[in-house]
């Protein structure tokens, strides 16, 4: 956490001091970029409900990309500084990071991991150049705590495979160039590369939403979509293959929530430091100190926890138990972050110039996606019992 515009430091575990210089360095290239890219216009794109792809490139350029893949054009960077750049990204806006997490953690990863020697060379290289978008195709209108019930189907017919299901909050599906999609086969769950110009693909952007509204989430439909044996990704078999995605995804959540928290918070205590009432700002009053305090602790918790589980990453030992301990914590009292930072903003607080309950906002997307609370309770439940508790 940095300084806030008083002067008085945030970062009172001095957390900073467990970053190397080259992390340092890295989150201060990803938090100008926010400062002069994101926040002058994330108020205006969220109101208009605008994803801006014009800073695709530039992501791609910034190189965070993908960027802790290695190869095919990918940075190769570490898995704390995959976490600092979603954590900067985030603190901008959650539909932001979400495209750097759809595009690397779910999209490229799946390829970089399951994906054939062609098909990292033909897709990875303009993927982390962001000159190709993809999106990840898993979650249905009627499967999505429990992938495994899913309906789409893969039939297989010669060398030719043919797609036929509906996909639900997939992002970026509507301006993507290819969609990896999950889908049921004769032989368990297979992932296909599509590109989403195949006949029978359609992409329709879901309207009306409360939340992410500067990013796009699809629904998909698949009527006969035939793609050639060699879409297929030849090492994914099973829900390992997805799973394996999803658990990149949610570790950069969990970096990525304390952003959001992290820049309700410093929107709060500048507003607090500067709003008078009865003669003397909302930051002199005991109760404003006390929410001040309390949002302090649980980000401060939340990024130590964040760079403890990066760390252990980096390392080859996080689980996946591990990390749906930082996602259902992180996310959690980012949420609860964000709504107490709202309430010390006023009425003033429900407008756009504010960014805490836009961050809420986003967040109950981002608690919902890549397992909701729930599902990593239960998770974190057959941990510590040894019992599985989810049917």
């Amino acid at each position: 956490m940095a300084e806030n515009s008083a002067g008085e430091n945030n970062d009172v575990l001095d957390l900073d001091a467990l970053l190397s210089p080259d992390e340092l360095q890295l989150r201060g290239s990803v938090r100008a970029f926010v400062q002069e890219r994101i926040k002058p216009n994330i108020a205006q794109w969220f109101e208009d409900a605008h994803f801006p792809l014009e800073l695709v490139p530039e992501l791609g350029k910034l190189g965070v990309l993908g960027m802790h893949l290695k190869g095919y054009g990918c940075s190769g960077r570490s898995a704390v500084e995959y976490g600092i750049a979603a954590m900067e990204l985030e603190a901008g806006d959650s539909g932001i990071r979400t495209f750097v997490s759809v595009q690397g953690s779910l999209a490229m990863t799946a390829i970089h991991t399951w994906g054939s020697e062609e098909q990292k060379n033909t897709y990875l290289p303009s993927m982390a150049r962001g000159e190709t978008i993809g999106c990840f195709a898993l979650t249905e209108p009627t499967a999505g705590s429990d992938p495994s019930s899913m309906a789409t189907r893969a039939v297989r017919e010669g060398d030719t495979w043919v797609l036929n299901g509906a996909k639900r909050w997939i992002g970026l599906a509507s301006v993507a160039q290819l969609a990896i999609v999950w889908a049921m086969t004769d032989d368990g769950v297979r992932g296909f590369v599509v590109p989403t110009d195949t006949p029978g693909f359609l992409a329709t952007p879901i309207s009306g939403k409360l939340s992410m509204r500067a990013s796009i989430q699809c629904d998909i439909t698949l009527d006969n979509v035939r793609v050639p044996e060699t879409a297929r990704l030849p090492f994914a078999k099973g829900l390992r293959g997805p799973f394996a995605c999803l658990n990149e995804a949610r570790y950069g959540i969990i970096w990525g929530s304390m952003g959001a928290a992290r820049d309700a918070y410093q929107d709060a205590l500048a507003y607090a430091q500067k709003r008078m009432q009865f003669d003397k700002p909302l930051a002199a009053y005991q109760l404003s100190q006390e929410k001040l305090v309390n949002m302090m602790l649980e980000i401060q918790k939340g990024t130590l926890l964040a760079i403890h589980l990066g760390r252990m990453k980096d390392a080859g030992k996080l689980t996946p138990a591990q990390i749906s301990f930082g996602k259902l914590n992180n996310c959690r009292e980012a949420i609860a972050v964000c709504r107490e930072a709202r309430t010390l903003l006023g009425g003033n607080g429900i407008t756009l110039d504010y960014s805490p309950l836009r961050h809420a906002n986003n967040l109950e997307s981002v608690r919902t996606y890549e397992g909701t609370d729930e599902v990593h309770t239960l998770i974190l439940g057959k941990e510590i019992t040894g019992e599985a508790a989810f049917r």
